[in-house]
Protein backbone atom coordinates (compact mmCIF):
# COMPACT_ATOMS: atom_id res chain seq x y z
CA UNK A 1 0.00 0.00 0.00
CA UNK A 2 1.33 3.53 -0.58
CA UNK A 3 2.18 5.81 2.20
CA UNK A 4 0.08 9.01 1.97
CA UNK A 5 0.55 12.04 4.10
CA UNK A 6 -1.81 14.59 5.35
CA UNK A 7 -2.06 18.17 6.37
CA UNK A 8 -0.77 16.57 9.68
CA UNK A 9 2.40 15.57 7.92
CA UNK A 10 3.49 18.45 6.51
CA UNK A 11 4.75 21.56 8.34
CA UNK A 12 4.71 24.99 5.84
CA UNK A 13 7.36 26.73 8.25
CA UNK A 14 9.82 25.24 6.26
CA UNK A 15 8.72 26.76 2.86
CA UNK A 16 7.92 30.26 4.91
CA UNK A 17 11.29 32.42 4.44
CA UNK A 18 12.27 30.65 1.03
CA UNK A 19 11.06 32.22 -2.44
CA UNK A 20 9.66 29.72 -4.63
CA UNK A 21 10.31 30.12 -8.19
CA UNK A 22 7.24 29.03 -10.48
CA UNK A 23 8.82 28.25 -14.07
CA UNK A 24 6.01 28.62 -16.17
CA UNK A 25 2.14 30.43 -15.85
CA UNK A 26 0.72 27.95 -17.81
CA UNK A 27 -2.15 25.43 -16.32
CA UNK A 28 0.12 24.21 -13.47
CA UNK A 29 2.01 27.03 -13.14
CA UNK A 30 -0.75 29.81 -12.30
CA UNK A 31 -2.70 27.52 -9.92
CA UNK A 32 0.67 26.57 -8.07
CA UNK A 33 1.56 30.09 -7.58
CA UNK A 34 -1.66 31.70 -6.57
CA UNK A 35 -2.12 28.93 -4.38
CA UNK A 36 1.53 29.49 -2.43
CA UNK A 37 0.99 33.00 -2.62
CA UNK A 38 -2.53 32.81 -0.59
CA UNK A 39 -0.66 30.09 1.82
CA UNK A 40 1.77 33.17 2.48
CA UNK A 41 4.96 31.78 0.73
CA UNK A 42 6.87 34.40 -1.31
CA UNK A 43 6.50 33.62 -5.10
CA UNK A 44 7.95 34.40 -8.37
CA UNK A 45 7.44 33.46 -11.66
CA UNK A 46 9.84 32.80 -14.81
CA UNK A 47 8.21 33.86 -18.25
CA UNK A 48 9.03 34.97 -21.58
CA UNK A 49 8.78 38.89 -21.11
CA UNK A 50 5.77 40.53 -22.56
CA UNK A 51 4.22 37.31 -23.41
CA UNK A 52 0.68 36.68 -22.48
CA UNK A 53 1.59 34.45 -19.43
CA UNK A 54 3.79 37.19 -18.23
CA UNK A 55 1.48 39.99 -18.98
CA UNK A 56 -1.41 37.40 -16.52
CA UNK A 57 0.99 36.77 -13.79
CA UNK A 58 1.84 40.41 -13.65
CA UNK A 59 -2.60 41.29 -13.67
CA UNK A 60 -2.76 38.80 -10.83
CA UNK A 61 -0.38 40.39 -8.47
CA UNK A 62 2.57 38.19 -8.72
CA UNK A 63 6.32 39.27 -9.43
CA UNK A 64 7.42 38.47 -12.51
CA UNK A 65 10.68 38.00 -14.38
CA UNK A 66 12.94 35.92 -16.30
CA UNK A 67 13.75 31.74 -15.91
CA UNK A 68 17.44 32.89 -15.45
CA UNK A 69 16.59 35.91 -12.88
CA UNK A 70 14.29 33.54 -11.00
CA UNK A 71 16.54 30.28 -10.29
CA UNK A 72 19.53 33.28 -9.16
CA UNK A 73 16.68 34.00 -6.92
CA UNK A 74 14.87 30.93 -5.91
CA UNK A 75 15.29 28.30 -3.25
CA UNK A 76 13.06 26.34 -4.77
CA UNK A 77 12.72 26.39 -8.21
CA UNK A 78 9.25 24.18 -9.66
CA UNK A 79 9.56 23.26 -13.63
CA UNK A 80 6.47 24.03 -14.83
CA UNK A 81 6.59 24.20 -18.85
CA UNK A 82 5.12 21.55 -21.06
CA UNK A 83 7.71 18.68 -21.13
CA UNK A 84 9.22 19.16 -24.13
CA UNK A 85 10.69 22.06 -23.11
CA UNK A 86 12.27 21.54 -20.13
CA UNK A 87 15.86 20.61 -21.73
CA UNK A 88 16.12 23.74 -23.05
CA UNK A 89 14.75 25.63 -20.41
CA UNK A 90 16.97 24.08 -17.70
CA UNK A 91 20.21 24.73 -19.88
CA UNK A 92 19.61 27.56 -21.10
CA UNK A 93 18.64 29.68 -17.90
CA UNK A 94 18.45 27.41 -14.85
CA UNK A 95 21.41 25.08 -13.80
CA UNK A 96 24.09 28.32 -14.19
CA UNK A 97 21.40 29.54 -11.43
CA UNK A 98 21.46 26.83 -9.75
CA UNK A 99 23.63 26.66 -5.84
CA UNK A 100 24.27 24.46 -2.80
CA UNK A 101 20.85 23.79 -0.73
CA UNK A 102 18.53 24.68 -3.82
CA UNK A 103 15.43 22.53 -4.73
CA UNK A 104 14.52 21.61 -8.37
CA UNK A 105 10.73 20.43 -8.07
CA UNK A 106 8.96 18.69 -11.34
CA UNK A 107 5.18 17.82 -11.51
CA UNK A 108 6.45 14.97 -13.65
CA UNK A 109 9.06 12.69 -13.67
CA UNK A 110 10.07 12.01 -17.20
CA UNK A 111 13.25 14.60 -17.88
CA UNK A 112 15.03 13.33 -14.94
CA UNK A 113 13.81 9.50 -15.21
CA UNK A 114 15.08 9.76 -18.62
CA UNK A 115 18.28 11.67 -18.31
CA UNK A 116 16.77 14.92 -20.49
CA UNK A 117 18.00 17.05 -16.91
CA UNK A 118 20.81 15.72 -14.84
CA UNK A 119 21.16 18.04 -12.22
CA UNK A 120 24.11 18.92 -9.58
CA UNK A 121 24.57 16.48 -6.85
CA UNK A 122 24.42 19.84 -4.86
CA UNK A 123 21.06 20.46 -4.76
CA UNK A 124 17.19 18.44 -3.60
CA UNK A 125 15.31 17.10 -6.67
CA UNK A 126 11.62 16.08 -6.11
CA UNK A 127 8.56 15.63 -7.41
CA UNK A 128 5.28 17.61 -6.49
CA UNK A 129 2.35 16.00 -8.72
CA UNK A 130 -1.10 17.03 -8.40
CA UNK A 131 -3.59 14.47 -10.00
CA UNK A 132 -5.76 17.15 -11.87
CA UNK A 133 -5.39 19.88 -14.38
CA UNK A 134 -4.15 22.68 -13.08
CA UNK A 135 -7.33 24.94 -13.09
CA UNK A 136 -9.42 22.19 -11.37
CA UNK A 137 -6.12 22.35 -8.48
CA UNK A 138 -6.91 26.57 -8.22
CA UNK A 139 -10.44 26.24 -8.15
CA UNK A 140 -10.46 23.65 -5.56
CA UNK A 141 -8.07 25.46 -3.04
CA UNK A 142 -10.08 28.76 -3.46
CA UNK A 143 -12.71 26.50 -2.60
CA UNK A 144 -10.96 24.94 1.12
CA UNK A 145 -10.77 21.68 -0.87
CA UNK A 146 -7.93 20.14 -2.92
CA UNK A 147 -6.91 17.24 -5.59
CA UNK A 148 -4.44 14.90 -4.23
CA UNK A 149 -1.04 14.68 -5.63
CA UNK A 150 2.25 12.45 -5.78
CA UNK A 151 5.26 13.03 -3.97
CA UNK A 152 9.26 11.57 -4.78
CA UNK A 153 12.63 12.49 -3.83
CA UNK A 154 15.00 12.05 -6.83
CA UNK A 155 18.15 13.29 -5.08
CA UNK A 156 18.14 14.11 -1.25
CA UNK A 157 21.54 16.65 -0.55
CA UNK A 158 19.71 18.46 2.16
CA UNK A 159 18.67 15.26 3.96
CA UNK A 160 15.53 17.20 4.19
CA UNK A 161 14.08 16.61 0.65
CA UNK A 162 10.91 14.54 1.47
CA UNK A 163 9.19 17.01 4.19
CA UNK A 164 10.79 20.33 2.41
CA UNK A 165 8.54 18.95 -0.43
CA UNK A 166 5.67 17.98 1.51
CA UNK A 167 5.29 21.48 2.66
CA UNK A 168 5.11 22.96 -0.98
CA UNK A 169 2.47 19.57 -1.58
CA UNK A 170 0.81 21.83 1.59
CA UNK A 171 1.03 25.13 0.38
CA UNK A 172 -0.24 24.53 -2.74
CA UNK A 173 -3.43 22.57 -0.91
CA UNK A 174 -2.59 19.01 -1.85
CA UNK A 175 -2.34 18.00 1.62
CA UNK A 176 -5.76 18.54 2.09
CA UNK A 177 -6.57 15.68 0.40
CA UNK A 178 -3.45 13.22 0.28
CA UNK A 179 -0.26 13.37 -0.77
CA UNK A 180 1.01 9.68 -2.03
CA UNK A 181 4.42 8.44 -2.05
CA UNK A 182 6.10 7.17 -5.29
CA UNK A 183 9.24 7.34 -6.82
CA UNK A 184 10.19 9.51 -10.35
CA UNK A 185 10.38 5.73 -12.02
CA UNK A 186 6.56 4.73 -11.18
CA UNK A 187 5.01 7.96 -11.37
CA UNK A 188 6.59 8.40 -15.23
CA UNK A 189 6.44 4.75 -16.44
CA UNK A 190 2.75 4.68 -14.86
CA UNK A 191 1.46 8.04 -16.06
CA UNK A 192 2.77 7.29 -19.85
CA UNK A 193 1.14 3.63 -19.89
CA UNK A 194 -2.25 5.18 -18.61
CA UNK A 195 -2.06 7.67 -21.02
CA UNK A 196 -0.97 5.78 -24.17
CA UNK A 197 -3.45 2.37 -23.41
CA UNK A 198 -6.82 3.86 -21.19
CA UNK A 199 -6.74 8.21 -20.80
CA UNK A 200 -6.09 8.91 -24.61
CA UNK A 201 -5.05 6.44 -26.27
CA UNK A 202 -7.06 3.37 -25.51
CA UNK A 203 -10.32 5.28 -25.22
CA UNK A 204 -10.29 7.64 -28.46
CA UNK A 205 -9.21 4.34 -30.42
CA UNK A 206 -12.10 2.17 -28.71
CA UNK A 207 -14.91 5.24 -29.79
CA UNK A 208 -13.19 5.37 -33.35
CA UNK A 209 -13.44 1.83 -33.85
CA UNK A 210 -16.82 1.61 -32.24
CA UNK A 211 -18.27 4.61 -33.97
CA UNK A 212 -16.68 3.13 -37.35
CA UNK A 213 -18.20 -0.17 -36.99
CA UNK A 214 -21.73 1.27 -36.90
CA UNK A 215 -21.20 3.86 -39.45
CA UNK A 216 -20.05 0.89 -41.66
CA UNK A 217 -22.99 -1.15 -41.05
CA UNK A 218 -25.41 1.58 -42.16
CA UNK A 219 -26.70 3.06 -38.95
CA UNK A 220 -26.39 7.31 -39.06
CA UNK A 221 -23.48 8.55 -37.91
CA UNK A 222 -25.57 11.05 -35.36
CA UNK A 223 -27.01 8.33 -33.78
CA UNK A 224 -23.25 6.61 -33.42
CA UNK A 225 -21.78 10.10 -32.02
CA UNK A 226 -24.22 9.36 -29.12
CA UNK A 227 -23.69 6.20 -28.19
CA UNK A 228 -20.08 5.54 -29.03
CA UNK A 229 -18.69 9.15 -27.37
CA UNK A 230 -21.36 11.20 -25.95
CA UNK A 231 -22.70 8.59 -23.53
CA UNK A 232 -19.07 8.15 -22.45
CA UNK A 233 -19.16 11.09 -19.84
CA UNK A 234 -21.99 9.52 -18.35
CA UNK A 235 -20.24 6.29 -17.74
CA UNK A 236 -16.73 7.94 -16.23
CA UNK A 237 -18.45 10.52 -14.25
CA UNK A 238 -20.10 7.03 -12.46
CA UNK A 239 -17.10 5.40 -12.47
CA UNK A 240 -15.46 8.63 -11.47
CA UNK A 241 -17.62 9.13 -8.20
CA UNK A 242 -17.92 5.47 -6.93
CA UNK A 243 -15.47 2.89 -8.97
CA UNK A 244 -16.77 0.31 -11.58
CA UNK A 245 -19.71 -1.46 -9.14
CA UNK A 246 -21.16 1.98 -8.55
CA UNK A 247 -21.22 2.29 -12.46
CA UNK A 248 -22.52 -1.08 -12.78
CA UNK A 249 -24.79 -0.49 -10.12
CA UNK A 250 -26.53 2.61 -11.60
CA UNK A 251 -26.41 1.22 -15.69
CA UNK A 252 -29.26 -1.26 -16.69
CA UNK A 253 -29.24 -5.34 -16.04
CA UNK A 254 -28.87 -5.57 -19.60
CA UNK A 255 -25.82 -2.97 -19.76
CA UNK A 256 -24.18 -4.56 -16.95
CA UNK A 257 -24.27 -7.96 -18.63
CA UNK A 258 -23.44 -6.54 -22.00
CA UNK A 259 -20.32 -5.15 -19.86
CA UNK A 260 -19.81 -8.69 -17.88
CA UNK A 261 -20.18 -10.71 -20.88
CA UNK A 262 -18.80 -8.74 -24.31
CA UNK A 263 -16.13 -6.62 -22.68
CA UNK A 264 -13.08 -9.10 -22.32
CA UNK A 265 -14.05 -10.24 -26.19
CA UNK A 266 -13.37 -6.65 -26.73
CA UNK A 267 -9.90 -6.06 -24.70
CA UNK A 268 -9.00 -9.74 -24.67
CA UNK A 269 -5.76 -11.33 -24.69
CA UNK A 270 -4.25 -10.03 -27.62
CA UNK A 271 -5.25 -6.31 -26.60
CA UNK A 272 -3.23 -7.50 -23.09
CA UNK A 273 -0.23 -8.91 -25.09
CA UNK A 274 -0.12 -4.72 -26.71
CA UNK A 275 -0.61 -3.46 -23.33
CA UNK A 276 3.10 -5.34 -22.28
CA UNK A 277 4.61 -4.64 -25.19
CA UNK A 278 3.72 -0.57 -24.85
CA UNK A 279 4.93 -0.75 -21.13
CA UNK A 280 7.99 -2.43 -22.37
CA UNK A 281 8.75 0.54 -24.74
CA UNK A 282 7.79 3.06 -21.76
CA UNK A 283 10.37 1.11 -19.54
CA UNK A 284 13.32 0.78 -21.84
CA UNK A 285 13.00 4.07 -23.21
CA UNK A 286 12.04 2.94 -26.80
CA UNK A 287 9.33 5.49 -26.34
CA UNK A 288 10.93 8.35 -24.78
CA UNK A 289 13.59 8.31 -27.77
CA UNK A 290 10.70 8.64 -30.60
CA UNK A 291 8.98 11.57 -28.31
CA UNK A 292 12.46 13.69 -28.05
CA UNK A 293 13.23 12.78 -31.98
CA UNK A 294 9.78 14.03 -32.67
CA UNK A 295 10.40 17.25 -31.28
CA UNK A 296 14.17 17.72 -32.61
CA UNK A 297 12.75 16.84 -36.00
CA UNK A 298 10.12 19.70 -35.75
CA UNK A 299 7.40 17.34 -34.80
CA UNK A 300 6.53 15.94 -38.48
CA UNK A 301 4.21 12.98 -37.44
CA UNK A 302 2.81 14.49 -34.34
CA UNK A 303 1.17 17.65 -36.84
CA UNK A 304 0.45 14.76 -39.59
CA UNK A 305 -1.63 12.83 -37.12
CA UNK A 306 -3.16 15.74 -35.59
CA UNK A 307 -4.50 17.30 -38.95
CA UNK A 308 -5.43 13.37 -39.95
CA UNK A 309 -7.77 12.75 -36.84
CA UNK A 310 -8.96 16.77 -36.91
CA UNK A 311 -10.94 15.43 -40.12
CA UNK A 312 -12.21 12.58 -38.70
CA UNK A 313 -15.72 11.74 -39.72
CA UNK A 314 -16.69 11.57 -35.78
CA UNK A 315 -15.09 14.96 -35.17
CA UNK A 316 -17.46 16.63 -37.98
CA UNK A 317 -20.45 14.59 -36.49
CA UNK A 318 -19.75 15.71 -32.57
CA UNK A 319 -19.15 19.47 -33.71
CA UNK A 320 -23.08 19.64 -35.48
CA UNK A 321 -24.55 17.50 -32.76
CA UNK A 322 -22.72 19.51 -29.87
CA UNK A 323 -24.30 22.98 -31.71
CA UNK A 324 -27.25 21.58 -30.20
CA UNK A 325 -26.16 21.17 -26.64
CA UNK A 326 -26.31 25.24 -25.12
CA UNK A 327 -24.92 24.12 -21.87
CA UNK A 328 -21.24 23.42 -23.13
CA UNK A 329 -20.53 26.26 -23.74
CA UNK A 330 -20.82 27.48 -20.29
Amino acid sequence: MAKIYYDKDANLDLIKGKTMGIIGFGSQGHAHALNLKESGCDVMVGELKDSEPWRAATEAGLKVTTADEVAKASDIIVMLVPDQLHREVYYRSIEKGLTKGNMLMFAHGFNIHYNEIIPPPKIDVTMIAPKCPGHMLRRLYTEGSSAPALVAVHQDASGKAKEIALAYAKGIGCTRAGVLETTFAEETETDLFGEQVVLCGGITSLVKAAFETLVDAGYQPEIAYFECLHELKLIIDLIYQGGLSYMRYSVSDTAEYGDYTRGPRVIDDLVREEMWRILDEIQDGTFAREWILENQAGRPSFNAYRRREAEHEIEEVGKKLRAMMPWLRG
